[in-house]
């Protein structure tokens, strides 16, 4: 009976893996190299810069160097082009750094292979130090404000102001439909494929679920992160990512931040639900909570004008909180 149950166990290991051999034959997404993506995507104001752990970084700096600092961190398998929107809104005003997370877009896979939470809070601190960046707001979306939420924790004395936008990194009570790209890219066995086979479709329908409006959803729009996401070693790199275990620091600890904190949510989020925004804005003491009605996971973007108004108001410093010495 034993026997028989490892031989069909493995007969079906066999199946699938000649079936996963088929898939990555004839429906293979080649790599994509970076110098030809940095011609497409790294146009000025793009700039690269090396830090002291290797890793090379695609940010850029933009907007008033006279104001305020505003580092922007995008979400998963997102880039920082995703922020320009905002940079059109309020760039007047304020200094406006967006940056490639580890993994993501132009800065692609880094020294060390770190992907977790912990290490791109300490990513950024090491990159805002390198480009000589001390103190700032710093402002996040899904994963990127899951990491502002954790640098809050680690590096308090560095933030005067924290935004929250669909942040992920804590738990939700909701049912979650992340669409089909992220199912797959969680799903054991299946994820390896994804190392080889990512189909365009996949992403035309992820940002059609991040976004209520589903005009917003341009090709170009698509064909970028498409084509980031294929950057050579970016695969590889999320599916670290993926496989990391969930990480309960900043659900155990979101209470202790006492930065000055603005949350900003899109009522019809089903990536990081409103619930999530609720439980940030409940733990967070004198934290304030934005909901927009009929707006999904990428409020700078769906709303860019209301939600870099909110921005706006919470930096300016005739109507900001007192941030802590």
């Amino acid at each position: 009976m034993v026997g028989r149950f490892f031989r069909g166990l493995f007969i079906l290991i066999l199946i699938l893996a000649i079936a996963g051999g088929i898939a990555i034959a004839f429906l293979a997404d080649p790599d994509v190299r970076a110098v030809e993506l940095e011609a497409q995507y790294a146009t000025p104001p793009s700039q690269f810069v090396i830090l002291p752990s290797g890793a090379r970084v695609h940010y850029r700096n933009q907007g008033s160097r006279s104001g305020p600092t505003l580092v922007l961190l995008h979400g998963s398998n997102a880039s920082l082009h995703t922020w320009e929107p905002w940079v059109a809104q309020i760039g007047d005003a304020f200094h406006m750094v967006s940056v490639d997370l580890p993994g993501h877009g132009l800065t692609g896979p880094v020294p060390g292979d770190d992907y977790s939470q912990e290490a791109m809070a300490k990513f950024v601190a090491e990159f805002a130090t390198a480009i000589g960046v001390e103190r700032f707001a710093l402002a996040g979306n899904s994963m990127g404000g899951g990491v502002a939420a954790r640098f809050a924790l680690i590096h308090p004395e560095r933030l005067t102001h924290l935004i929250l936008v669909d942040a992920g990194g804590i738990q939700t009570k909701t049912p979650r439909d992340p669409g089909l790209a992220f199912t797959l890219a969680r799903t054991p066995v299946i994820q390896y494929l994804m190392l080889y086979v990512t189909p365009r479709n996949l992403f035309e329908e992820a940002l059609k679920k991040a976004f209520v409006d589903d005009a917003l959803v341009t090709p170009d729009m698509v064909d970028r992160y498409w084509k980031l996401t294929r950057r050579e070693g970016n695969r590889a790199a999320s599916l670290k990512r993926f496989q990391l275990p969930y990480d309960t620091v900043l659900q155990d600890n979101m209470g202790k931040i006492a930065t000055p904190t603005l949350i900003l949510w899109g009522d019809q989020d089903t990536l990081t639900p409103r619930d999530m925004g609720e439980a940030y804005n409940a733990a967070i003491k004198g934290s304030k909570l934005v909901v927009y009605k009929n707006v999904g996971h990428i409020p700078m973007e769906e709303v860019a004008e209301q939600s870099a108004r909110a921005v706006r108001d919470f930096l300016t410093p005739a109507s900001s909180p007192t941030t802590p010495p």
